[in-house]
């Protein structure tokens, strides 16, 4: 029953024009660098030289159910969240309590988003509220610039009322691993408002992937950043990684959850 009604929800919310297996721009080696340097070293509301985020320490999930259909938000949050573990090769689970968790993933409403995020994130967060349907946040250990804790919020009325649930599950967790721009240069991708589909992208696996490779540390400014990433491209390529981002989107739990 849970799966059946995750696909009505999905496929109606979610329209999958498969426009990455037209143009595929993960193939391209100076299209990655590029859009990784925009994705992982820019923001959005903040310009200026910003380091590399990313955890170092494992991801440790509580989920705090406040409106109804549990079992279909845990059956699409753990889904999702085993396939960023295995694309990036970096522990994520969930846990029983807040006090275990180093992210709160908060399923609320509308009527109370505001002040979630204002507990969960801070009112700093508040300004950037407009136009926005869901919201995420972190915080940075001050030592090595590497992420401390996180929190994801979901106005679940107001998502699906923009047929946005699923994009807000897989997009948020994703920022928060260490991606957190979102930029026109990076297509298809959900990092890019621009792109109609809701899941992982090919691009998006590749750069996830790139983010978690040991030698981009956190901390690293752009001039360290570039020479790295490209010797990491050019061995993905070598590698034929670039060439299986497309099976490795698809193998996803959630592809198969909504008959992708």
């Amino acid at each position: 029953m849970i799966r059946k009604a995750l696909l009505a929800l999905t496929l109606f919310n979610s329209p999958f024009g498969l426009a990455y297996e037209i143009q595929q721009t993960w193939l391209d080696p100076k299209f990655v660098e590029r859009a990784f340097i925009d994705v992982a070293l820019k923001r959005e509301y903040s310009p200026g030289d910003w380091a590399l985020i990313k955890w170092q320490q494992p991801v440790k999930i509580w989920v705090d159910h406040r409106v109804s259909d549990i079992d279909m938000h845990d059956e699409l949050t753990n889904a999702h969240i085993e396939h960023l573990s295995r694309i990036t090769g970096h522990p994520i689970q969930r846990v029983k309590s807040r006090d275990r968790a180093n992210v709160i993933w908060l399923y609320t409403q509308e009527s109370e988003w505001r002040d979630d995020v204002k507990r969960e994130i801070g009112s700093s967060a508040l300004k950037n509220m407009h136009g926005a349907i869901c919201k995420a946040g972190y915080r940075l250990n001050a030592k090595n610039n590497s992420i401390a804790s996180a929190a994801i919020i979901i106005p679940v009325d107001q998502a699906r009322e923009h047929g946005k649930l699923l994009a807000c599950i897989v997009e948020e967790i994703a920022q928060v691993m260490g991606l957190p721009n979102d930029a026109e240069t990076a297509f298809p991708s959900i990092f890019n408002d621009e792109t109609p589909e809701d899941l992982l992208s090919p691009l998006d696996i590749i750069l996830l992937k790139i983010l978690y490779e040991p030698s981009l540390k956190p901390g690293m400014k752009e001039a360290d950043v570039r020479p790295r990433l490209q010797a990491i491209i050019k061995r993905y390529q070598q590698q034929g990684i670039l060439n299986r981002a497309v099976s490795d989107a698809k193998s996803g739990e959630l592809y198969q959850l909504i008959g992708y």
